[in-house]
């Protein structure tokens, strides 16, 4: 098995064991890039608990995710398996409302603050 698929197959394990998954530069905690940061920002607002995957900390990760996903940038949202956007996207669909009703679609439990 390739590196690339082994990478592949964290992010499916990751993703299967978690509702909420974001892959970000830097933790929850300590975001290491403003775009990360609004992310983090949106899903506390939410209420809702997330896997946070720090993807400097695991440059495989890095190097593959994109192709994972077929999406350039970082950070990125999973809800259910199910990639969602990144940092402009999750802010936009929050904004409008359609990240509540996504999560309510999708099952995930969440409290607007």
């Amino acid at each position: 098995m390739s590196e690339k698929e082994q990478t592949f197959e964290r992010i499916r394990e990751e993703l299967a064991g978690n509702d909420v998954v974001l892959f970000m530069k830097g933790t929850p905690v300590f975001p290491q890039c403003g775009f990360s940061a609004t992310v983090v920002q949106v899903l506390s607002r939410l209420g809702l608990k997330f896997k946070g995957v720090d993807i400097l900390a695991d440059p495989a990760i890095r190097t593959h995710l994109k192709d994972f996903s077929e999406w350039p940038t970082f950070p990125q949202l999973y809800v259910k398996g199910e990639f969602v956007g990144g940092c402009d996207i999750v802010r936009e669909m929050y904004q409008s409302g359609e990240l509540q009703d996504y999560l309510k679609q999708k099952g995930v439990a969440y409290q607007e603050a």
